[in-house]
């Protein structure tokens, strides 16, 4: 399985580290070292993902959808919250372009609640495909001080691919408008990539 680079370098650094303790040490003192290298690999794996055709929009990380919420201005934000245990690779809700990307400095609350999405640390790509604007928010959490994002304002971007990520626990959002009918539901999981949350509610014309 595909792993991203940063969970290889801590999961290398962190065997070392346990190498020398066992060898100047004590066998036993690496011990701890070796499981978290391992956490590592596990929690920074990255698989492969396709997304089912069609016009949809995508969850763009996996975990819990915590919130679905109608916005004053005819929005829908739809909230996922992502534990130690999910993979944490997000990834573009529709294929488009990268129309602009927004770092906000802010809080580290803890990621499942309401007022994360608002004042938490976070990154947002605006996002715009055929006949639509999506918004992309990801969201560090109470665990979660750094979040990396792939992309940049005027990138292509393919049905489910790679935008980034973020470490240890964390919340992403994504807010869309009318033209799309919500079909998920909170308290369900959801797989970055693969699982549906909108279906395309506007009618075809045709000539």
């Amino acid at each position: 399985m595909r792993i991203v680079p940063d969970g290889i370098y801590y999961a290398c650094g962190l065997t070392l580290v346990g190498l020398a303790l066992s060898y100047f040490l004590s066998l036993w003192l690496g011990l701890p070292l070796y499981i978290l290298a391992a956490f590592c690999l596990y929690f920074f794996r990255d698989p492969e993902r396709t997304a089912p055709a069609g016009k949809y929009l995508i969850a763009p990380a996996d975990g819990k959808v915590v919130a679905v919420k109608r916005l004053e201005n005819g929005e829908t934000r739809v909230s996922i919250f992502l534990n130690i245990f999910n993979v944490h690779v997000n990834r573009t809700p529709i294929p488009g372009k990268v129309a602009a990307v927004v770092y906000q400095k802010g809080k580290f609350l803890n990621a499942s609640h309401e007022a994360a999405s608002s004042e938490n640390e976070q990154n947002t790509l605006i996002i715009e495909g055929e006949d639509t604007r999506v918004t992309c928010r990801q969201i560090a959490g109470l665990i979660a001080r750094r979040i990396v994002c792939y992309k940049r304002a005027g990138d292509a971007l393919a049905p489910a691919e790679r935008i980034g990520y973020i470490k240890f626990g964390s919340r992403v959002d994504v807010i869309y408008g009318p033209e799309w009918t919500t079909i998920v539901a909170a308290g369900e999981h959801v797989a970055a990539g693969a699982s549906i949350l909108a279906k395309w509610a506007r009618r075809e014309t045709t000539i």
